[in-house]
């Protein structure tokens, strides 16, 4: 097999109507893999897309067409050879050309296409050329013809097989991409090929490692020689006979090391090889993939509560921490394995062991897969059906089981990968929001959630649990969005009604729930230059997507926080806001394990700047909220949480060892004097809950606006004020800082002289690379903290301890 990359010498032309003048018809250098955007971009021809309103601005681009040229040397096929055209992903509506002849027209952004060119290639230079045209016209084009189905966008993605959320979402911007988005090459090949490999991976009950690998054959001439299948893992080889177009090759691994999740074992991985050789031993082909032993399944079983959605690793119940995945750009090819390794490290850190890609982005690279099998976090993979009623005739039904097929093949190798899930809110949809009477009688797409997926799952990757949607109840019958069954979305939080009524629901799994805040202060005024900023300017509201969002933003401080008047207390202020909410109901759901199985916030990431509900930014930085996740999610926390009417103490232990500890539970006055306290041992045991009674006056205040219960251990600590922080008389200034520098940033000490509450240094408002250890720090009156930033700045140390910069919930009180 040789491989010829075809991504050297390309050329974007711009269309000839219907675009700016100093764009139209011009011809720039091109990038492939690429996209339009970014080739206008680099030639200077349009604006940064995330500047200001630049998106606004190049609104002009969802109509355009678009042609790539290039030529490539080769040279003329040889007898009995095949020279295959292989495109790894185009975007979306285009025809191929190769020397003047059409090989196929492409509508489907998710899916590979192989074209034989063996008759076509020539010797010398080839003429290849890309043409693009509008998605969106050909999705409106598709909805004429097919009638019209409900969706939550201004645009109708849901007819078209191309990332739903380039055109739009509550996050995202409508930056309708085009362009060749996956590697192009030339493969030349004789006699045979390995089309596809499926290794089934299971874990016999005494430890053995199994392998069962499924291997696709394809001939040069549709004239089966004798060739041989080598197949390699864990040391053990075996070679069979290899004259058909499938074959199933099966390999024991005796005691296999198992791969874990992060935070419960290891993650072994194997190398697997697969060679196809000839009569004499020649190889002619080979594929390496990494495989895990390991088992994954879901507890459905139903209690005496409802039916449970518990993760099972190696038979083990797993609680999982959670976090929803987009995009890490919208600009996909933008997004190196370098830059994903940083998302799924950052993941890891705020002690996160999930990872669910969402069903309106994409089937991801084969490097964010990788890297989730070598951190152990697992993947829950959404089939890209999103928020939408989808058609199920032709041609959409062919295209959506062509790219299913081929991710669930491409995919099924990485341990990592937990599930596979039908859609996104789709059946909830249809139960909730009023399509039946849309619809008229037309499909939306429950064919493929109950038959034509799961048929595809239980063919191609048997092993592997498969859920129709998000949120689902499983018994007949039910609403989809029960709390008692299967998996939940906890949206009346954020939309409707404030954080605490988080508690009002105990679900069995909660698959997704959120609160934004906006992006950090470098990221916002890197992007966002409207003189003066504030939340209703022209440009931050171009990067506050959600409805209301401003609103929403507001209504969920009035019952909690002062409402500021400075934009950068506003900025502060809702950030925090925003992690308390989402702490809040973490805290919340892991105090019900083993009942609530799950918690999955939405989301972890940003694909551009903007305000939205993701705990890292679009710059990649760390907002208040991943502290927030870092906290909740810890292994081993302290929660005070409501039960028959009164607080408790909730001592949660996510670990394989027992959690004995002494517990200090102390109410005390703001100025730190002690009004109450009692000294207990308890031991919780592993990957368990201990909920501990507390005595009366504990929960007694005197003072109820000048008092705080805190329960510490060596581990973890918990702080319950009895009253909202706009009621309670807190010192407005109760920090004392020094900061000074050290060989890699600063450390700053900070000293409370009255409570202090969620003590934060924004650090990148002094220097845009600067990363602080810790955020939102309860500190008693007396403690001390000494936070370390990290950075390649050289600044003034008192700028970490500016009143913009050393923040804490006590400040928003202070003119």
């Amino acid at each position: 097999m040789i491989r010829q990359y075809l991504h050297d010498g390309w050329q974007l032309t711009a269309p000839t109507t219907e675009v700016p003048d100093h764009v139209r018809g011009r011809t720039v250098a091109a990038t492939v893999p690429g996209s339009t955007h970014l080739d206008l971009l680099a030639a200077g021809l349009i604006p940064d897309p995330f500047l200001d309103r630049a998106e606004t601005e190049l609104a002009w681009m969802h109509r355009a067409d678009w042609c790539y040229r290039t030529t490539f040397p080769a040279w003329r096929a040889e007898p009995d050879e095949r020279v295959d055209l292989v495109f790894d992903g185009l975007d979306t509506v285009a025809a191929v050309e190769l020397n003047g002849t059409l090989l196929g027209n492409t509508v489907n952004m998710h899916r590979s296409y192989r074209f034989d060119v063996r008759e076509l290639v020539t010797n010398g230079d080839n003429d290849l050329t890309v043409s693009f045209s509008s998605a969106l016209t050909h999705a409106e084009k598709a909805e004429a013809a097919l009638g019209p189905r409900a969706h939550v966008n201004a645009h109708p993605f849901n007819m078209i097989r191309k990332m739903a959320c380039s055109f739009g979402w509550d996050w995202g911007p409508d930056l309708q991409t085009a362009g060749i988005w996956r590697p192009v090459r030339l493969e030349r090949w004789h006699t045979a090929r390995i089309a596809a490999t499926r290794p089934v991976v299971t874990v016999a009950e005494d430890g053995t490692g199994l392998v069962e690998l499924h291997a696709d054959i394809e001939w040069a001439n549709d004239r089966p020689q004798d060739l041989a299948l080598q197949v390699s893992v864990g040391g053990r080889t075996i070679v069979l006979p290899a004259a058909q177009r499938s074959l199933v090759a099966r390999v024991a691994v005796p005691g296999a090391q198992l791969w874990w999740p992060a935070g419960h074992g290891a993650q072994p991985l194997y190398d697997l090889e697969v060679v196809l050789l000839s009569a004499s031993g020649t190889e002619i082909d080979r594929v390496a993939k990494r495989i895990g032993f390991r088992t994954i399944t879901v507890d459905t079983t139903p209690d005496e509560i409802g039916t449970p959605f518990t993760v099972m690793v190696n038979r083990k119940p797993v609680f999982i921490k959670g976090a929803n995945w987009i995009p890490d750009d919208h600009f996909l090819t933008r997004i190196t394995r370098d830059r994903l390794a940083r998302r799924v490290d950052q993941a890891l850190g705020a002690h996160v062991n999930l990872l669910r890609v969402w069903g309106g982005g994409i089937y991801e690279s084969d490097d964010f897969y990788d890297l989730c099998d070598e951190r152990g976090v697992l993947v829950w993979q959404d089939f890209l059906l999103a928020c939408a009623a989808y058609p199920e005739e032709e041609p959409l039904r062919s295209e959506l089981e062509a790219e299913a097929r081929e991710n669930v093949t491409r995919l099924m190798s990485h341990p990592s990968l937990a599930l596979w899930n039908g859609s996104n809110e789709n059946i909830w949809g249809f139960a909730d929001w009023g399509w039946p009477w849309q619809l008229e009688g037309r499909t939306w797409g429950l064919d493929y959630y109950t038959d034509l997926l799961p048929r595809i799952v239980a063919e191609l990757d048997p092993t592997r649990f498969y859920c129709p949607s998000s949120p689902y109840s499983p018994e007949p019958g039910l609403h989809p969005n029960d709390e008692n069954h299967g998996t939940r979305h906890e949206w009346e939080v954020w939309n409707r009604v404030d954080y605490t009524h988080y508690r009002d629901q105990v679900p069995r799994f909660c698959s997704e729930f959120g609160f934004q805040g906006p992006p950090t202060w470098a990221t916002l005024t890197r992007w966002i230059h409207d003189e003066p900023l504030t939340p209703a300017s022209p440009s931050f509201l171009t990067h506050q997507k959600a409805e209301d969002g401003n609103g929403k933003l507001d209504r969920g401080l009035a019952a909690h926080l002062p409402v500021p008047e400075r934009f950068s207390d506003w900025h502060w202020t809702t950030q925090l806001n925003q992690a308390r909410a989402i702490r809040f109901g973490i805290e919340h759901f892991r105090s019900w394990w083993p009942r609530t199985a799950g918690a999955v916030v939405w989301q972890l990431n940003d694909c551009w700047p903007v305000t939205s509900w993701a705990a890292i930014d679009g710059d990649e930085r760390l907002k208040p909220l991943w502290y927030g996740l870092r906290h909740a999610f810890a292994p081993r926390i302290l929660t005070f949480q409501p039960r028959d009417g009164r607080f408790v103490l909730i001592a949660v232990n996510d670990h394989d060892e027992p959690w004995d500890t002494h517990i200090t539970l102390d109410r005390q006055s703001f100025r730190g004097v002690t009004l109450h306290l009692t000294r207990l041992r308890r031991t919780v045991p592993p990957r368990s809950v201990l909920e501990l009674r507390l005595d009366a006056p504990l929960l007694e205040p005197e003072h109820e606006d000048a008092e705080v219960l805190v329960a510490t251990t060596a581990e973890a600590r918990a702080v319950l004020p009895f009253l909202a922080d706009r009621e309670l008389s807190y010192h407005p200034a109760p920090l004392v800082a020094q900061a000074e520098a050290v060989p890699d940033g600063y450390v700053v000490e900070v000293r409370a002289e009255s409570f202090a509450q969620d003590v934060a240094i924004l650090a990148d408002r002094v220097a845009p690379d600067a990363v602080v250890d810790d955020l939102l720090v309860p500190l008693l009156a007396g403690e001390s903290r000494r936070f370390h930033v990290r950075t390649q700045a050289t600044v003034d140390p008192a700028a970490f301890t500016d009143p913009l910069v050393l923040r804490c919930a006590n400040d928003l009180g202070r003119p």
